[in-house]
């Protein structure tokens, strides 16, 4: 009987998920650890969603480039992320949801709560920056290699905002006294520029 039940249960929260998901027009989503081998399965699924959908091509190398930037991203903090907590360590979650007027990627992976203060300071800076600003920070990250003694030289970050021209949406999300939740959004327009 309890297994009828838990079989139940389980049915139930699948069929809520989907309604969330497609309330939220959520195309794809993944949670565990990323790799090259995901990632090209990732660009490869929604380029077939995209192709099906007609979406342009400016559109389409943007949603690419923005992915692939976010995975890579979601997997270097998996790798720095040392916990002794098995659920997260290693791991992140990768979102991707079509609205009306645009696409948003969306990552998520545990964190150390000392790279928090550092991590906001990188997006708030790189929020506030113009596209010229953002060009002459990235020739400078590239050429000096860092951003801040602790932390990298954010060229991700940085690549995102460029070529989005959208700020970057960040929350962090505690987990425990060590460890927070970092999720970060990036959108992109549908409308081609």
């Amino acid at each position: 009987m309890d297994r009828n039940k838990d079989i139940k249960g389980f049915l139930e929260f699948v069929y809520e998920f989907y309604k969330t998901m497609k309330a939220h027009e959520i195309t794809l989503v993944y949670e565990g650890e990323i790799t090259h081998q995901i990632t090209k399965a990732f660009t490869s699924l929604t380029e077939s969603n995209m192709a099906k959908d007609d979406e342009a091509g400016s559109v389409q190398r943007k949603v690419f480039h923005v992915m692939v930037e976010c995975l890579q991203n979601i997997s270097k903090h998996a790798e720095d992320f040392t916990s002794d907590d098995y659920l997260f360590s290693g791991r992140g979650i990768f979102l991707v949801s079509k609205g009306e007027d645009e696409y948003s990627v969306t990552t998520g992976n545990a964190i150390e709560n000392d790279r928090i203060e550092e991590l906001t300071e990188m997006l708030e800076q790189i929020n506030k920056m113009d596209k010229d600003e953002l060009k002459q920070l990235y020739k400078r990250q590239m050429k000096e290699g860092r951003l801040s003694e602790k932390g990298g030289a954010g060229l991700g970050f940085i690549d995102i905002k460029r070529k989005t021209g959208k700020e970057l949406e960040y929350h962090f999300l505690p987990i425990s006294d060590d460890t927070s939740f970092f999720l970060l959004t990036s959108t992109i327009s549908r409308e081609e520029l």
